[in-house]
Parts: structure tokens; C-alpha cells; sequence
């Protein structure tokens, strides 16, 4: 078990809990990359802070209650329970997420995040897309291709 790098998984899910976008990034490497089942790989701590700024904006009232924070030198793990409002639509989210990280020089360096897509896609979207379409890479698809295009649009304020 590595204290430190179990802290700094605790200090990145608290900053995000309270968006603070500064003390998010100071948990990253200049070298970080991001991944779950919507964002399936951003780059660089410019690239992925801009990610979370914009996810931040889709989601309102986002509360994240982090368990299970385990690391040693090299990697972690946490469970985390992210309840929020997902903007688009009006509906209530909770995401049960599985969260792997890869630590260089004391700092988060690869962060993935895994949670059920379809069970998502239900919540966020409603009917008829999430359950009738949201176990279909189609839909995975449009909504990864939206994502990125949204990402490469969005300039934070």
C-alpha cells in the first residue's frame, strides 16, 4: 500500500466533487491519459482538463462518493457512486464507476474509467434511445463521435 498515491486518488475525487478544476489538475502528469466508455482516449493534461470542464457543464449537481481507494508505487483503484443531473435531457444519473490509474513521478499519469454503458444510457437518455438502443455500438458510437466532436468545439471561459 502506498499512502501517498491513495491520498492523491482521494484529493482528485474530492477537487472533482467540488470542480475545482486547479486542484484536479494538480493530481494529473503533464503526460496524463484519460479513457472511459464515452471519451475512449484524451491526451495531455490540456486536453483532458478540458474534457472534465465539459463534463462538468453536461452534468448538474454532481456529488461523487469514492470506496475500495487502493495503490501501491506503480497503480490504484477506487469505486466510485457519481450521482448528478445529466443537462441534455433532465434526468437523474447515478454511475457506478471503476476507476484504474497508473502513477508516474508521484502524479496520475493514465486514468481509466469503466461503468456499464447501457445501464447509463438508460438513465441519461430515457426512453426510447437508452433502453432500446443503448446496448448497441451504434449508439455507443454516435454518442463517442458527438463527445469528441464536442470536446474539439469547446473552449472553456
Amino acid at each position: 500500500m502506498n499512502n501517498r498515491h491513495v491520498a492523491l486518488i482521494g484529493a482528485f475525487y474530492d477537487a472533482l466533487g467540488r470542480a475545482d478544476f486547479a486542484a484536479m489538475e494538480r493530481c494529473y502528469h503533464p503526460e496524463i491519459s484519460f479513457c472511459d466508455p464515452i471519451f475512449p482516449e484524451v491526451e495531455g493534461r490540456d486536453r483532458v482538463m478540458r474534457m472534465w470542464r465539459l463534463q462538468l457543464g453536461v452534468r448538474d449537481g454532481l456529488t461523487s462518493r469514492c470506496r475500495d481507494v487502493a495503490a501501491d508505487d506503480h497503480s490504484g483503484s477506487a469505486h466510485c457512486s457519481s450521482r448528478y443531473t445529466f443537462s441534455r435531457t433532465g434526468r437523474a444519473v447515478v454511475a457506478e464507476i471503476d476507476a484504474q490509474f497508473r502513477f508516474q513521478d508521484d502524479l496520475i499519469v493514465r486514468h481509466r474509467d469503466e461503468f456499464d454503458f447501457k445501464r447509463w444510457s438508460k438513465m441519461a437518455l430515457g426512453r426510447p434511445q437508452g433502453p432500446v438502443f443503448g446496448w448497441t455500438p451504434t449508439l455507443r458510437k454516435t454518442i463517442r463521435d458527438r463527445a469528441a466532436q464536442r470536446l474539439e468545439e469547446f473552449q472553456p471561459s
